[in-house]
């Protein structure tokens, strides 16, 4: 299985524990992430979030509907916590959540080590739907920390 990477970083300006605070909510994936991919959290609220964690989405992705289903593997409040895809799109998807404080603010950095089907046809698509998404994100986020 052919693996990718996809990494960003960015600094927001608010304390760690509130940057932490809102990733811990996982209804607020649903604020950064674009119109376009219709994403909705399934689980409904509150969500404990901790190692064990099971979230499920729904979403379209180029149209077609899709059911997510994320697992939290790691989870050490404020600096980082991993999801990892349990049922979804993907053959594999990783994700790293790092957070460290900067000053008053704080750095956010995302790691995605992630596996397509049809890797040879498909991954070019795929990558750039994945730049446009967390390019969203973090205009979203800019908007929502640094006001």
């Amino acid at each position: 299985m052919k693996t990718h990477t996809f990494t960003c970083e960015q600094r927001l300006d608010a304390p760690l524990n509130n940057v932490f605070d809102f990733f811990s909510d996982a209804h607020n994936l649903e604020a950064i992430t674009p119109p376009f991919l219709r994403f909705e959290v399934v689980t409904p609220r509150p969500i404990a979030m901790q190692i064990g964690t099971l979230i499920d989405y729904r979403l379209r992705v180029r149209g077609l509907p899709i059911r997510w289903r994320s697992e939290i593997t790691a989870w050490d409040p404020p600096h980082r916590f991993i999801d990892e895809q349990r049922r979804g799109p993907y053959r594999l998807w990783h994700h790293e959540h790092r957070f460290e404080a900067d000053g008053d603010a704080t750095m956010a950095y995302d790691e995605v080590t992630y596996a397509v089907p049809l890797n040879w046809l498909l991954h070019g698509f795929i990558r750039k739907d994945i730049e446009r998404i967390f390019a969203y994100r973090q205009e979203q986020l800019e908007a929502w920390f640094n006001r």
